[in-house]
């Protein structure tokens, strides 16, 4: 009888990883975590948050030497991006659109030139890469995307403008979807790496104001009017911009994941120092079931969704696929996210209200992970399908290529 090879999941962290994780708390605490409390009060992002993410040497943490990165694996990755969002959902934004968005995209799709010309600049933390597919008429149906590109010779010619993109008025490097066959619909997707030195005057960025989380990130939109591209630049084949998209948005999902679950353990932390100084009737809140009750489900949603994320984080390395599973680890932690801010809040009281305690701020920040980069409702419908037999995955012409230093 033959034996089935085994597969093993260990989820022990080496001696690297432990370091790693230990010096960016540190460094985090340090140099950035004083900054957050005021860029949040002024609406402005993080003074030099790039920079100081690229002195870590984690703006191209899963990306292969050769092509300028750290040469770590992504469970790294996603332990990295826990770490951002316990300091800050805008830094876990930030690595999610550079590494997770663009990054991936050119290093999944693009080809060896691409590779060293677009995807070197921005492991090395030379350049910042965004990602442009959201417009004011398209958002989860991407197929309503009205951004065009026309062929001229060996350039294309771009329309259109996006929303609510993240590091809009920072990035260096974008990664746009336009429609090269504005009558095929998803089909007729092409995707295009702009760089912003080269685009001039044809591209225009701005921040978006008064938003109601991610205070202390830059979000904004842009708009493009007869930006020639040159062909090189386009990634992939024409019409396979809805599948290039498909999947960065999967690696950026791992790393929403893995961030809500480092919201979830600041929520935790939070309230397990708040429960144990604040005293009613003769005793510490922490003494009171209903405290513990919500301390409890806390620890519990924060134990599921790290083993959620790593498990998915597990399978890219293994170069397996792994879009229901990451699905699930994102539409899990971002919803035991939003619940372990609003309990935290509750814990706190009326000085939950305050800016004296960072629980409002968590609130805030986790309610636009339960909509970005794939809605809660469409990782239901997945889920939904998924479970009925409704759905399989459908292979791509390019996968992520597993972790290879």
């Amino acid at each position: 009888m033959r034996r089935r090879r085994s597969c093993v999941l260990d989820f022990a962290l080496t001696d690297e990883q432990r370091d790693l994780v230990a010096n960016v708390r540190r460094y985090l605490a340090e140099q950035i975590l004083p900054d957050v409390a005021r860029s949040e009060s002024a609406s402005t992002p993080l003074p030099g948050a790039f920079q100081k993410l690229a002195t870590m040497g984690v703006v191209g943490l899963p990306f292969p030497h050769a092509y300028g990165g750290a040469g770590l694996d992504y469970v790294t990755l996603g332990l990295v991006c826990e770490e951002l969002e316990y300091c800050d959902t805008a830094l876990r934004t930030m690595m999610s659109v550079h590494i997770g968005l663009a990054g991936c995209g050119i290093y999944q799709w693009g080809t060896e030139e691409q590779k060293q010309r677009l995807l070197r600049p921005l492991a090395s933390g030379e350049k910042l890469g965004a990602f442009g597919l959201t417009e004011p008429d398209a958002g989860s149906d991407v197929g309503a995307l009205r951004s065009t590109a026309k062929r001229d010779g060996a350039e294309y010619v771009l329309n259109g403008s996006k929303i609510w993109i993240s590091c809009a008025t920072q990035a260096d490097t974008f990664l746009l979807f336009a429609k090269t066959d504005p009558d095929a619909g998803k089909r007729g997707i092409s995707a295009f790496v702009v760089e912003r030195t080269t685009a001039g005057e044809q591209l225009h960025t701005f921040a978006i104001k008064h938003k109601y989380g991610v205070r202390a990130g830059d979000t904004g939109g842009l708009s493009f009017t007869d930006l020639r591209v040159p062909e090189r630049n386009r990634l992939g084949h024409e019409g396979e911009g809805f599948y290039i998209a498909m999947t960065c948005l999967e690696n950026g999902r791992y790393t929403v994941a893995a961030g809500a679950t480092g919201l979830i353990r600041a929520c935790l932390d939070a309230s397990v120092k708040y429960a144990n100084e604040r005293t009613t009737f003769g005793a510490p809140i922490g003494r009171h079931q209903l405290i513990q009750e919500m301390v409890a489900g806390m620890t519990a949603s924060y134990d599921a969704s790290r083993l959620l994320y790593m498990r998915a984080g597990w399978m890219k390395n293994k170069g397996l696929r792994n879009t229901r599973e990451t699905s699930l680890a994102k539409w899990f932690a971002c919803d035991a996210s939003n619940k372990a801010a609003d309990d935290a809040l509750e814990i706190h009281g009326a000085y939950g209200f305050s800016d004296e305690y960072p629980v409002a701020r968590f609130l805030r920040n986790s309610r636009g992970a339960v909509v970005y980069e794939g809605s809660r409702e469409i990782q239901k419908l997945m889920h939904g399908e998924y479970a009925l037999g409704y759905r399989r995955d459908k292979p791509v012409r390019c996968e992520l290529p597993p972790y290879s230093p």
